[in-house]
């Protein structure tokens, strides 16, 4: 199936929700540091209640991702939206207070929405038939890489160019446009039979190499957007350049998406893909922060973005075949809170660091912290490896276990009579 064919009234629909949906969630990060960039230890500060509204997302997107009701999803959508737009609209309106209240509200404004990109994701499969599930995802990437393009250079122009507070008060804007465009669209999506609490469990859990290698991911990005500012600084380099230079990390993954869902299948089990591709993304983050000229630092940016979406995608692909379909909502949202994690521990580390050494320590520092997830992510894999080839030995062949049916069947139908009564023991065998 070719990308044209995704051009239909409910996907486009789809893509609209999403672009106002998602674009305060991009915003946010680098708006909560040039809220605060001016008060006294701004940078550390700012890094603090970006950590804090990842942990909003951290904590509420599996709590709210597994209670959404499939076919009825949409006030649950809604309701998050709302909050979402209250906690931006208060920090904006409100950006001298003191840092917990800020904080507070930066918590509120990722807990509300935390939900709403595991349903969108869900919500998109099931208006597209199966066969274009993996283009429905990669034009997914495109479009959220290409908001977190325009999402550093709207923030910064705001922010430098008008007022700290302006990129907050937009946000709240766009989440309530979400919360209307919700119904140009279903109000949920088919979702099969759900099995028991605990079979759902076990099944997450299975998938844990998965989530850690997202939380890898996102340790990468939190350190290119929250600490870019500061090299450039550190540099010698205009601090109105860091929009730019993020906007080509994500100009770069959003053409890295499309060019991934351009191919059937890549080489390697889709973990392997996002491991290797992970370990290519740390390695051009480690350049910037060696590298010492904007020109350097956009190059090394652009080529990690290239290889960062192919790396999101293959998760989410590598998520969708370890689970069943009836835990794929929860599943959803389980890899959003393992991102959202690895942004926070990364955004933590990255505060704390920046109050005793320089910039690029900083970033090299979350590079090896981000290695060592992928070490215990390659560990997970190659079990998950090993389990998947036991599992294929203990099942009997097709053929085998085929021949073996029919040979019981005949047996007791040859056992009771007439050769009439074994044919329609094999017939009903072969349905």
């Amino acid at each position: 199936m070719s990308y044209r064919e995704l051009a239909t009234r409910p996907v486009l629909a789809w893509s609209a929700v999403t672009v106002a949906g998602r674009l305060p969630v991009a915003m946010a990060p680098l708006a909560l540091v040039f809220l605060v960039r001016e008060r006294p230890g701004g940078y550390s500060l700012g890094a603090v209640l970006a950590a804090a509204y990842v942990i909003g997302e951290i904590v509420a997107a599996p709590v709210l991702g597994l209670r959404l009701d499939a076919e009825h999803a949409r006030p649950q959508l809604v309701a998050g939206l709302a909050v979402g737009a209250a906690g931006f609209t208060g920090l904006g309106l409100v950006p001298g207070a003191h840092p917990v209240v800020l904080a507070a509200l930066a918590l509120l404004g990722g807990a509300g929405p935390a939900a709403v990109p595991g349903g969108l994701r869900a919500l998109l499969t099931s208006l597209v038939p199966e066969r274009a599930v993996t283009q429905a995802m990669s034009m997914e990437s495109v479009l959220v890489f290409a908001i977190w393009a325009a999402a550093p250079a709207l923030v910064t122009g705001l922010a430098l160019g008008v007022d700290p507070a302006v990129p907050l008060l937009l946000m709240g804007v766009l989440l309530g446009l979400a919360v209307a465009g919700l119904w140009m669209l279903p109000p949920g999506w088919q979702q099969a039979a759900k099995g028991d609490g605990a079979s759902t469990r076990r099944a997450l859990l299975r998938a844990w190499p998965v989530y850690v290698l997202g939380a890898a991911g996102l340790t990468l990005l939190a350190l290119a957007e929250l600490i870019l500012p500061a090299l450039l600084e550190q540099r010698g380099i205009g601090i109105g350049w860091a929009g730019l230079l993020l906007a080509g990390f994500s100009i770069g993954s959003a053409v890295g998406a499309f060019a991934y869902g351009l191919r059937a299948g890549w080489p390697g089990t889709l973990t392997a893909q996002s491991l290797v591709l992970v370990l290519a993304v740390a390695s051009g983050v480690a350049l910037v922060a060696v590298l010492p000229s904007a020109a350097g630092i956009a190059v090394a940016l652009v080529a990690a973005g290239l290889l960062q979406a192919p790396a999101s995608l293959a998760r989410n692909l590598a998520l969708r075949d370890l689970l069943p379909p009836s835990a794929l909502a929860a599943g959803y949202s389980v890899m959003y809170a393992a991102v959202g994690a690895g942004y926070a521990a990364s955004g933590t580390l990255a505060g704390g660091l920046l109050k005793v050494v320089a910039p690029s320590t900083a970033i090299l520092w979350g590079v090896g912290l981000t290695g060592l997830l992928i070490l215990i992510g390659a560990v997970g894999e190659r079990r998950l490896v090993r389990e998947r080839e036991a599992g294929d030995l203990a099942r009997p062949r097709p053929q085998e276990a085929a021949s073996e049916a029919v040979s019981t069947t005949v047996s007791g139908a040859e056992s009771g009579a007439e050769s009439g009564d074994a044919d329609a023991a094999v017939r009903n065998v072969r349905r």
